[in-house]
């Protein structure tokens, strides 16, 4: 197509499978990017079904925002059906507060890609997936596909004139902890609907005013309870984040 592609992590041995490269380790990506002067950078995953960016100033690009400029892009061009872009509850608040600055809806579902594929499905949705850059576009595909997204993004860079830096803008992302606690698989019912975690949860949602959230959910695959806070000071939804753990590890700790 036309663009100046400088490869890294691309000599796979069959055994060296995302070793410090790819959308898990994008510290190298972005010093190339800065290095090399690039306009940006693009990171698969080990099986190439996520995709996150590096934009030409070296900040790392999340899911959430690549679907963010995706999905207005497709909203100005009238194809983003029912204005619906389709997201898990663990995405960033910011992406919230961008949707409704820019009369986007967001249909929200339990965590993982299944889910969001369902919902989209259920209603023929265009865009939905996952701040860990799992992108499902289903006018061409029913599964998450790395390349895929990426083009797209590219696409919507050109069409537009605009670096990724300069696209990224429309959405602020919140700083956001996640921590997770072991707990024995058959207390993560009980954990969860625990009082005194019901209490500090209701507790922390009020002090956050609505600047903020909370979210406590078990794992559907480990024995784990995770804590995700997120907020405009780090440092304050850090300690909230800890007191929650705290709480649960005083009884459930596995």
């Amino acid at each position: 197509l036309g663009a100046e592609v400088l490869g890294i992590g691309i000599q796979p041995d069959g055994i060296n499978i995302n070793k410090d490269c790819g959308s898990t380790h994008l510290d190298k990506l972005s010093k190339i990017v800065i290095d090399e002067k690039c306009d940006l950078g693009i990171a698969f995953d080990g099986d190439g079904d996520r995709m996150l960016a590096i934009d030409g100033k070296g900040n790392q690009i999340d899911g959430d925002v690549i679907m963010a400029v995706i999905a207005l892009d497709m909203k100005k061009r009238n194809v983003l059906k029912d204005d619906t872009l389709v997201v898990t509850v663990m995405s960033n608040m910011g992406l919230d507060i961008f949707a409704k600055n820019n009369g986007i809806i967001l249909s929200k579902t339990k965590v993982g890609d299944r889910y969001v594929l369902e919902r989209m499905m259920e209603r023929d949705f265009k865009i939905g997936g996952e701040q860990s850059g799992h992108v499902i576009l289903t006018d061409y595909s029913t599964t998450g596909d790395g390349m895929l997204s990426a083009l797209m993004l590219l696409d919507v860079l050109k069409r537009n004139n605009e670096s990724l830096s300069e696209a990224s803008k429309i959405m602020k992302v919140l700083p956001q902890v996640l921590k997770g606690i072991r707990v024995k698989n058959e207390m993560k019912i009980a954990a969860l609907s625990d009082n005194e975690v019901l209490e500090e949860c209701n507790r922390i949602e009020k002090k956050l005013e609505g600047k903020g959230r909370i979210l406590v959910r078990a794992s559907g695959t480990e024995p784990l309870i995770r804590v995700m806070l997120e907020g405009e000071d780090i440092g304050e939804i850090t300690k909230m984040c800890d007191d929650v753990i705290n709480i649960i590890s005083q009884k459930y700790l596995a």
